[in-house]
C-alpha cells in the first residue's frame, strides 16, 4: 500500500536533530565546506561508476514560543547542523548523511557510499559558485530578535479576544527558523541559500456547558517580524475565535452526495491532497499515480487553471533554489484543464525523460529529495461568489477546510471541514459540525464548475517521503458540482 501524503495545517518547527541543544542565543556558527574540500569529496565519489554526486550542506537553528492565556510556558532554541551526501548511476542512488562537519568525516562517509557502484572514472570536478537572487528579503530575522518583541506579538493574538464571550482558552504559538545551505554536485555547479520563516499558531477554545469546540488559524511567510505588522496576530485570533463559537451552535452535518462549495485560502487544500501529490515526480515517474501519462490531456474542468510557484517572493513555500541547488520555477501544472506539467526532481526526471522543474524538496539533511509542492493554488476565475449559490436546493458551504490525506496512485482522498454551513434553497443556513469531503482527484476537478475572482492563500506543513516542509495552499471560492459529503446526521 502505497504511503498517503499528509498535509497539515499546523506543525511546529522541527527542532530535533542530531545536535539538538537549547540555549539562549544561537551559538551555531556557518560551518560549511570550502569550495576545495567539496571538489575534492566530489572528485573521490566520482571515482566510482556513479555518473552524478551531490553533496547537501545543512546549519539551521529553530525557535517555538509558546503561550497560553497570556502566559509563557515555553522558549525552545535548537540547533541542527549536518550533511547529506548522494551518488547516483542510472536509476540506482545510495544516500548517507552525518551531523560532523569535519572533512575526514565526510570523506569516509563517501568512500563508503561509492562502494555501491563498481568501477573508476578518473574524473577532476571543478566547482563554480552561482549567485543566488533574494527573492525574499527580511528586514527583522526572527530567530535574532530580542524575546521581549516576539512575546509582545504573542499577547496582541491573546489580548484580541480574551474578553470576549465563551471564549475559555487562547493557545499561541510562534516558530521561526533560519536555514543556511550549501549545495554542490559533479555537474560543477555550487550555490548557497539561507531561508527564513516565520510562523503564528492560534487555537481558540469556546465553550457552553458542556459542549467545547476550537478554531485555529496559522499565517506564515518567509519574512521576518515584519510580517506580523498591520494586526496579523489580532485578527488571526478573531478569526479563529469566530470559528469555534460558531461551532457551539452547529448541528450535525448531513451525509450523500451534494454541490458544495469550498472558500478561498485554506480551501485549496483540496486540490493540494485531491491532486497535487498526484502531479509530483515521486508518483508519477512509478506509474503511481492515477495521472501517470496524461500530459497533453484534459484532467479537469475547463475552469479550472493550476499553478505551483516557487517564486512568490516571501511566500511560505518559496525558496531562492531547490533542495538538489536548481533555481525555482513557476510551474503551470493544468492550464484550463489541461495537463501541462509535473512537479519533477532531478533524480526520477531520469524516469519520465524530463529536466529538473525546480521542485526537489527535503525537511533537511538526514533526508534525500524528491519532487514536492511549494506554493500551489487554482488561480482565480470569473465567476461571482454569491451567484455560486443559486439553484442549490441542498449542499454544504466549506467555510474553512481541516487537514487530509490522500493515496496519489488512486487519487482517493478525504479531508475534515472544520467550519460548514448547510446551502437550502440557494441560502446560507445552519451551521454544521463533523462534515468531511470524499472522493477522487480526478472526479472532482472535472466537477468544478465554478471558480471565483477572490484569490487567497494559507499555509500549512505537508508531509511525505522526504519529510515535513511548508507549503502554501490557495484558490479562490470554487464550486463542485457533486461529492461525497461523509457526516453524522444521515441522508
Amino acid at each position: 500500500m502505497h504511503e498517503p501524503q499528509r498535509f497539515q495545517g499546523m506543525n511546529p518547527a522541527d527542532v530535533c536533530g542530531d545536535n539538538r541543544r537549547q540555549m539562549t542565543a544561537d551559538t551555531g556558527g556557518e560551518r560549511m565546506l570550502k569550495k576545495e574540500q567539496l571538489e575534492r569529496l566530489l572528485t573521490e565519489a566520482m571515482d566510482s561508476g556513479a555518473d552524478f554526486a551531490e553533496i547537501f550542506e545543512e546549519d539551521a537553528v529553530s525557535e517555538s514560543l509558546s503561550m497560553l492565556d497570556g502566559k509563557v510556558e515555553n522558549v525552545d532554541r535548537a540547533l541542527r547542523e549536518g550533511t547529506g551526501i548522494r551518488l547516483y548511476k542510472d536509476l540506482q542512488t545510495a544516500y548517507g548523511y552525518s551531523n560532523s562537519a569535519r572533512y575526514e568525516d565526510l570523506l569516509a562517509l563517501v568512500k563508503d557510499l561509492r562502494t555501491a557502484f563498481e568501477g573508476t572514472s578518473g574524473r577532476q570536478v571543478v566547482l563554480t559558485e552561482e549567485a543566488v537572487p533574494n527573492i525574499s528579503p527580511v528586514k527583522t530575522d526572527p530567530v535574532d530578535a530580542p524575546l521581549q518583541d516576539k512575546t509582545a506579538l504573542m499577547m496582541q493574538a491573546w489580548e484580541a479576544v480574551k474578553d470576549e464571550p465563551e471564549i475559555e482558552k487562547v493557545s499561541v504559538s510562534l516558530s521561526s527558523l533560519r536555514q543556511k545551505v550549501q549545495i554542490s554536485n559533479s555537474d560543477g555547479r555550487l550555490v548557497k541559500d539561507t531561508r527564513i520563516r516565520t510562523r503564528m499558531g492560534v487555537s481558540i477554545y469556546a465553550a457552553r456547558g458542556e459542549d467545547r469546540q476550537s478554531g485555529f488559524e496559522g499565517p506564515g511567510a518567509s519574512m521576518g517580524l515584519e510580517f506580523y505588522e498591520g494586526g496579523i496576530p489580532a485578527q488571526a485570533a478573531k478569526n479563529a475565535a469566530a470559528t469555534a463559537r460558531v461551532l457551539l451552535d452547529a448541528v450535525d452535518a448531513p451525509s450523500g452526495r451534494m454541490p458544495v462549495i469550498i472558500d478561498n485560502g485554506f480551501g485549496g487544500v483540496i486540490f493540494h491532497e485531491a491532486c497535487g501529490h498526484a502531479l509530483e515526480a515521486t508518483a508519477v515517474a512509478k506509474e503511481q499515480s492515477v495521472f501517470a501519462g496524461k500530459k497533453g490531456t484534459q484532467i479537469a474542468s475547463t475552469k479550472v487553471t493550476a499553478i505551483d510557484d516557487g517564486t512568490i517572493p516571501n511566500a511560505w513555500g518559496s525558496q531562492n533554489v531547490d533542495d538538489e541547488g536548481n533555481p525555482q520555477q513557476r510551474r503551470v501544472l493544468i492550464q484550463d484543464g489541461i495537463l501541462t506539467q509535473y512537479m519533477v526532481d532531478r533524480f526520477n526526471g531520469r524516469r519520465m525523460q524530463e529536466g529538473s522543474s525546480g521542485s526537489g524538496r527535503r525537511q533537511n539533511y538526514k533526508y534525500e529529495p524528491t519532487s514536492r509542492m511549494s506554493n500551489t493554488y487554482i488561480a482565480a476565475g470569473s465567476d461571482e461568489f454569491d451567484e455560486m449559490f443559486e439553484g442549490i436546493e441542498k449542499g454544504l458551504y466549506a467555510k474553512r477546510m481541516g487537514g487530509g490525506s490522500v493515496n496519489p496512485q488512486t487519487g482517493e482522498f478525504n479531508f475534515a471541514v472544520s467550519e460548514g454551513y448547510l446551502i437550502e434553497n440557494g441560502k446560507v443556513t445552519k451551521p454544521v459540525r463533523g462534515a468531511s469531503l470524499i472522493g477522487s482527484g480526478a472526479e472532482i476537478l472535472m466537477n468544478i464548475d465554478r471558480v471565483g475572482k477572490d484569490l487567497k492563500r494559507a499555509q500549512g506543513m505537508c508531509g511525505s517521503v522526504s519529510g515535513s516542509i511548508p507549503t502554501d495552499v490557495g484558490q479562490p471560492a470554487i464550486r463542485v458540482s457533486s461529492i461525497t459529503v461523509g457526516g453524522t446526521a444521515g441522508e
